[in-house]
C-alpha cells in the first residue's frame, strides 16, 4: 500500500495530512519491547489547525501504539489555540487554557491509563523583559496546578532551516539584555525553560548556563541537529561539530537534555520519502551515535526520552519510535534506564 506521504515535505518541518500519515505509520506497527518500562514522554504537541487535527483521541491512539507503558505525559508549546482578543503578550495564555482541557479530559479516566498533559509548558515573550512576568503569572494560574515553565524558540541558520518555525527571532536572541531579563523572571516562579535552537547556535546556551548556573533548563530534541543546506552532504563533520557542543554543555549541572526529535525533516534522514516507514531496527542504527553520545556526556540521570509526535510521525509511529530508543539503551541497568524513560523527567517537571 502506497500513500503519498511524501506531500508533507513540501510544507517544511511540517505536513499537510496527519489521517494519511497515520495510516502510513501503522505499515510499519510492532509491538513494544520492554512494554512494562514506565514511561513518561517529556514532549508532545496538540493541535488543531493547518497542520491537522491531533487532539485527545489521536493523542491517546498514538500512546497506546504497540503497548508500550506510557504512564504520563508533558505537553510542549506549539502555538496552538491562542486568544484571538486581547493585549498580544497575554495571546499565548490561551493554548495553556485549552491544554488544562485536554489533561482534564485524561485524568477522567475514559481514554485509558495514561495521564496526557500531565505536565504543561506554555510559551511566554521573554523579549518583555521585566514586563513578562504577568504573562507568567497568568500562565501559571491558566495551568491550574499543571504549568511547569516556557518555551521561547531560539531558533536561527544561515540556510532555510528558520524559515520554517512559527516565529522568526534574531540571531543570538539568548544573549539579548533584555531577553535575559526576561529569563531571570523563571527561577524565582520555579518554572523551566526549553531551550529550542539549532545545532551551530549551542554557544550561546552555553553562554545562558554560564549567566544562570541554577536555573532548570532542558535542551530540546539533542540539540536541534540539522542536515538540511547548508548542512547537507557532510553527516561526519556536522556529526563532529554537534558532538563536541553536546560535550561543551555538559558542564553545567542545571542543564538537561531531551534525547529525540531525529525524525524531523530538519535532521536530513530520508525516512519520510520510503513508501513503507522504518523499523525501530533500522532508525536505531541510524540513530545510536547521537542517543549514546548524549547519554554518554550528560549520564541517564539528565537525559529525558521525548517522543516529539506528532512531529517525528514523519518518520515513524509512536510504538516503534519507542522500540528504536529502547533497542539502543538494551544494555543499560535497570536504573539507568527507570532515569532516562521516566524518574528524570518526574523530577524535572515536578510530577
Amino acid at each position: 500500500m502506497a500513500l503519498d506521504h511524501k506531500a508533507y515535505v513540501f510544507k517544511g518541518n511540517s505536513y499537510r495530512d496527519l489521517a494519511d500519515l497515520d495510516a502510513w505509520t501503522k505499515l510499519g506497527a510492532e509491538p513494544a519491547l520492554e512494554p512494562e518500562l514506565p514511561i513518561l514522554d517529556p514532549h508532545h504537541h496538540v493541535w488543531d489547525n493547518d497542520r491537522g487535527r491531533y487532539l485527545m483521541h489521536e493523542l491517546a491512539a498514538d500512546t497506546s501504539d504497540g503497548g508500550h507503558n506510557i504512564v504520563k505525559t508533558v505537553f510542549i508549546e506549539c502555538g496552538s489555540m491562542y486568544r484571538a482578543e486581547g493585549p498580544e503578550e497575554m495571546k499565548p495564555v490561551g493554548e495553556v487554557e485549552f491544554v488544562n482541557g485536554i489533561a482534564a479530559m485524561s485524568a477522567s479516566g475514559i481514554y485509558g491509563k495514561t495521564r496526557h498533559c500531565a505536565g504543561i509548558i506554555g510559551h511566554a515573550n521573554l523579549a518583555l523583559g521585566d514586563r513578562v512576568q504577568p504573562v507568567l503569572e497568568a500562565l501559571i494560574a491558566a495551568g491550574n496546578g499543571r504549568f511547569r515553565g516556557i518555551r521561547h524558540g531560539l531558533v536561527w541558520d544561515t540556510g532555510n532551516a528558520a524559515k520554517f518555525g512559527r516565529r522568526q527571532v534574531p540571531r543570538h536572541q539568548a544573549l539579548d539584555p533584555v531577553f535575559r531579563k526576561g529569563f531571570a523572571r523563571l527561577q524565582a516562579l520555579k518554572l523551566s525553560f526549553e531551550a529550542w535552537l539549532f545545532h551551530p547556535q549551542l554557544a550561546d546556551v552555553a553562554d545562558l548556563m554560564k549567566a544562570y548556573p541554577e536555573s532548570n533548563v532542558i535542551l530540546n530534541h539533542v540539540g536541534g541537529l540539522l542536515g538540511i543546506p547548508p548542512h547537507d552532504g557532510k553527516r561526519d563533520e556536522v556529526f563532529k561539530i554537534w558532538r563536541d557542543s553536546i560535550r561543551n554543555l555538559a558542564q553545567f549541572p542545571g542543564l538537561k537534555i531531551k534525547v529525540g526529535g531525529l525524525g524531523m525533516l530538519y535532521c536530513g534522514f530520508d525516512f519520510h520519502l520510503r513508501d513503507k516507514p522504518p523499523s525501530s531496527e533500522e532508525l536505531a542504527n541510524v540513530w545510536r551515535p547521537y542517543v549514546e553520545t548524549c547519554i554518554e556526556a550528560f549520564g541517564p540521570t539528565r537525559c529525558l526520552m521525548e517522543s516529539n509526535f506528532p512531529v517525528d510521525k514523519q518518520s515513524c509511529g509512536y510504538g516503534v519510535l519507542w522500540n528504536a530508543l529502547k533497542r539502543i539503551t538494551k544494555n543499560c541497568t535497570a536504573a539507568e534506564k527507570a532515569s532516562m524513560y521516566h524518574d528524570t523527567a518526574a523530577r524535572v517537571y515536578r510530577l
